[in-house]
């Protein structure tokens, strides 16, 4: 049994198509809209595949008007970003967003999994990054039932395993930062990790930028890290 695991797709459609590998069942990781062109149609996509999907910190600036709590260095064109998603998606895909659960817990060819866009501790906010120390995994890990847990919000890839339990998180579809400026995911295959890298047409995607209504720093910071994978 295959389960795709996909996170932080930031309205990226074009990298999100390249994403087609054959799975049982889809679980995305949040922040679906923000930083990208096509938040229509990348809810579409979720809408459509997805099995279990969690919310992120730019779903919900984008649903409520709440601030983004981006990074510093990205925190400017992530609330310019914000306003304009939230002007082009009708009522029901802002509702939509907004009521995506914080946590989820499920089962899976026999696995149990719980997922979570940032850490089980605060759902949106704190930066996981793959060489967290042990003791801050472990007491997020003691909170948690599930066998796996998944995160995204870093755009960084990495796999680590703390005793029965093991935490995933599968990099970002359509904004990676790990110096690879390709779609990332993650296939779970009945207990094995596949990390998947697509190319797609990176310069479709930064003409089409042209059409959000960003400042030029704001343009040039998102051209270039969809360009070089930035970290």
């Amino acid at each position: 049994m295959r389960l795709l695991i996909v996170s932080d797709l930031h309205a990226n459609a074009t990298a999100l198509e390249q994403v087609v590998e054959q799975a049982d069942a889809v679980v995305v990781l949040g922040d679906l809209v923000d930083y990208g062109p096509d938040p229509e149609a990348t809810i579409a996509w979720v809408r459509r595949n997805a099995n279990h999907v969690v919310r992120g910190n730019h779903d919900e600036a984008v649903a409520s008007g709440a601030p983004t709590g981006a990074s510093e260095r990205l925190a400017n064109v992530a609330e310019e970003s914000a306003a304009w998603t939230r002007a082009q998606l009708g009522d029901a895909d802002r509702q939509f967003l907004g009521s995506l659960p914080l946590h989820a817990e499920f089962s899976f060819a026999g696995t149990t999994f719980a997922a979570v866009h940032a850490a089980p501790s605060d759902p949106l906010r704190p930066y996981l990054r793959p060489d967290t120390p042990d003791e801050r995994w472990q007491s997020e890990l003691a909170s948690v039932r599930a066998e796996w847990l998944l995160v995204g919000h870093t755009h960084l890839p990495f796999m680590r395993r703390f005793g029965s339990q093991t935490v995933v998180n599968p990099g970002s579809v359509g904004q990676p930062r790990d110096g690879f400026p390709l779609a990332s995911y993650v296939i779970w295959d009945d207990g094995d990790v596949f990390l998947g890298r697509r190319r797609y047409a990176v310069d479709d995607v930064v003409r089409r930028l042209r059409d959000v209504d960003l400042s030029a720093p704001g343009r040039a910071r998102l051209t270039s890290l969809l360009q070089t994978g930035w970290r």
